[in-house]
């Protein structure tokens, strides 16, 4: 399933945009109940008025949730990422650590963002338990569990360590291109031989081609 899914989606990579692991890890904490795209939105100009740690430790807060107010809960968010930055500059010399161990203990961060940041930003193995890759882990039979750590366990046991980042956002574009939470594209999908779970959305092939959002390639077309 792995290997049709890196067929399907060979580009499949972190839809953040992000220069720096600081970048990235303010990018995902914000990401969090809303789209990257909305996130990429309003990165650039955060980004190019506090540009470093140190700088977004000592923000205006009013003027930091004014930045954030297009990506929802701003308020909340502005105090995260602001105490995170604070918290690098006090605790690790204003460098993103790279350990998960320190990287949780910064607020807002868990184990999620802490290995997207691992991932894509260091180059290490890293498992990113999304709504995506929990919900599309337990349709493929690959795990039973709800809590994600559990999830990332038994996707740990199944996957070697230079699959688990790649695996991860190979799901997630699945998730958001075709096994929809609602209705998934089971007719459209490349899956559909091997998929425990075909069947739970449009098996028609012409309606559920319908359903895939863009930026892949449908089933019969290459």
């Amino acid at each position: 399933m792995h290997r049709v899914l890196a067929e399907r989606y060979p580009d499949a990579k972190c839809e953040l945009d992000f220069t720096s692991p600081f970048q990235l890890l303010v990018a995902t904490v914000l990401s969090a109940q809303t789209t990257d795209v909305r996130v990429n939105s309003v990165t650039p100009e955060l980004f190019a008025t506090w540009p470093e740690p140190a700088d977004l430790a000592g923000a205006d807060r009013t003027a930091l949730e004014e930045v954030l107010r297009p990506v929802g809960f701003y308020r909340a968010k502005a105090a995260s990422v602001q105490g995170l930055a604070a918290r690098l500059v006090e605790v690790y010399r204003g460098q993103v650590p790279r350990r998960l161990e320190d990287l949780v203990t910064l607020p807002g961060v868990g184990r999620k963002t802490a290995n997207v940041v691992r991932g894509d930003a260091f180059g290490l193995p890293g498992i990113t338990v999304d709504t995506h890759v929990g919900r599309l882990s337990r349709r493929f039979g690959w795990t039973t569990h709800e809590d994600p750590v559990d999830v990332e366990d038994d996707l740990a046991a199944l996957f070697p360590k230079s699959d688990w980042t790649p695996l991860s956002h190979r799901v997630i574009f699945h998730g958001r291109r075709t096994c929809h939470a609602r209705r998934p594209a089971c007719g459209a999908c490349p899956l559909a031989r091997d998929c425990p779970s075909y069947g739970a959305g449009e098996t028609d092939p012409v309606k559920a081609a319908t359903l895939v959002k863009p930026g892949q390639v449908l089933a019969g077309q290459g």
